[in-house]
């Protein structure tokens, strides 16, 4: 068996090549389904987020699997009007396991250390598994990937800083008030960076934010998820008085904040303390804003200074995921050798077994004249006498740890005892009947990264 990934992503696609081949979760059902019928396809998940689309497989064939999955995005890019091959970027084995393991860890992410893509991955998992496309093998993958994502959570501060000019001006805000519990924000602009810091308010438990901009339309259009209420530009003084954190990044020539405005607002709101960020260039908040008692003003260069830091942070604690993805990949992996083995085990027990069987009713058919007692004696020491013996080797061979070395004793043993004369299923990577009961003999399900 062979684990394969084929997918693009920000790193390979611009986004007008990933939001078309993009699959909503609504058409998982139906795009799993038309996928699975290529052959050689034994599992399948597939993973899309706004960043990425990818499509993990078990196949019985390295080469047939890939070619299967090519095969899935050749169809996609072409109902979508796309060549895509040039921005796929393909994985098996070993590699294929560490880039989920990465993805649910958010080491691929865009924003490395965003909370959001494990949801995501474990959405697409439950997708497949409902449409019975997964087996022990991806289960046990995807299983494994959802553990290195809460451990990467847990023992790294990966995602504790903030590492956008949004959520360093939200973090800022939160040191100052302690807690947004009943609190209000004012947005004043309705681009990107607006809809983000709308974004990061609400997530951290703001009451309230009210969306200030010139053209009102389009602030009601990036309001209408988050219900928060929209006025004109006219109507700044009157928001700022129940404002408790203002955040401005609107697009103007001049100043839409100056002194006087602010220090009426202050005066109305009894000096209550207001945080005000300027991530805007040019800036929308006049700099003398800042000596107004209670008013802290914050401009987008100081924010820019926190990023630097957090982002070295991050990456900091990267390292620290990285080592951890290296650990929980080699644990996977002495899984997958073991599982590899055993449709080798399975046909050399089933052998020995036969033999034994053979070889007792042979000589129970001259022991005629003994009594049963002793009869059925001698039918339960072959089955003792052959577990017995294939304890240790079958158990050796499970737990080698290498692939390659397991591959070489696999391929000895069938060799040695002509197992693929009685080997059921037949080809590469054919299971034989019981290969599921010693797999979880085993203890896990891991990949041995097959050869190129």
């Amino acid at each position: 068996m062979h684990i394969c990934l084929a997918g693009l992503s920000h790193k390979t696609a611009p986004i007008d090549v990933r939001e078309k081949i993009a699959v909503a979760p609504a058409d998982y059902q139906r795009v799993l389904n038309e996928i699975a019928k290529r052959p050689s396809l034994r599992e399948l998940v597939v993973v899309s987020t706004c960043n990425r689309t990818e499509l993990y497989c078990v196949a019985d064939a390295y080469h047939a699997g890939t070619n299967s999955l090519d095969e899935a995005f050749g169809d996609m890019g072409q109902r979508a009007g796309l060549e895509v091959d040039s921005h796929l970027y393909r994985r098996h084995g070993a590699a294929a396991v560490r880039h989920l393991f990465r993805v649910a860890a958010s080491l691929d992410s865009l924003v490395v250390g965003e909370p959001q893509i494990l949801g995501q991955v474990k959405d697409a998992y439950k997708a497949a598994a409902d449409s019975s496309l997964t087996g022990v093998a991806l289960d046990r993958l995807f299983a494994h990937a959802f553990e290195v994502g809460k451990r990467v959570r847990t023992e790294t501060a990966i995602g504790s800083y903030a590492v956008s000019v949004p959520s360093a001006a939200v973090d800022l805000a939160k040191k100052i008030f302690g807690s947004f519990s009943g609190r209000r924000a004012l947005v004043i602009g309705a681009g990107e960076m607006a809809e983000l810091t709308l974004r990061h308010l609400y997530e951290s438990g703001v009451e309230r934010v009210t969306v200030a901009n010139r053209t009102r339309a389009t602030a009601e259009a990036m309001a209408r998820e988050f219900q928060a209420p929209v006025v004109g530009l006219d109507d700044l003084p009157a928001a700022l008085v129940h404002a408790d954190i203002v955040v401005a990044s609107a697009g103007a020539p001049d100043y839409l904040l100056r002194r006087p405005q602010v220090e009426a607002a202050m005066k109305e709101r009894r000096n209550r303390p207001v945080f005000i960020i300027d991530i805007a260039v040019p800036r929308n908040v006049e700099p003398a804003v800042g000596q107004v008692y209670n008013v802290f003003l914050y401009s987008v260069d100081d924010l820019e200074k926190v990023v630097e830091d957090n982002r070295e942070r991050r990456a900091r604690e990267a390292e620290r995921a990285e080592q951890i993805i290296e650990q929980e990949v080699e644990r996977f992996l002495r899984w997958w050798v073991g599982l590899e083995a055993v449709p080798t085990i399975v046909a050399l027990r089933e052998k020995i077994e036969k033999l034994s069987i053979e070889e007792s009713q042979r000589l129970l058919s001259r022991l005629q004249h003994l009594p049963e007692r002793d009869r059925k004696l001698i039918e339960q020491f072959g089955p003792q006498l052959v577990h017995k013996i294939l304890h240790l080797p079958t158990a050796q061979i499970r737990n080698v740890g290498d692939a390659e070395r397991c591959a070489s004793l696999a391929s000895s043993l069938r060799f040695l005892f002509r197992l693929d004369d009685v080997t059921h299923g037949g080809g590469e990577g054919g299971h034989a009947p019981g290969t599921e009961r010693v797999a979880d003999d085993a203890g896990g399900a891991g990949e041995a990264p097959p050869p190129e």
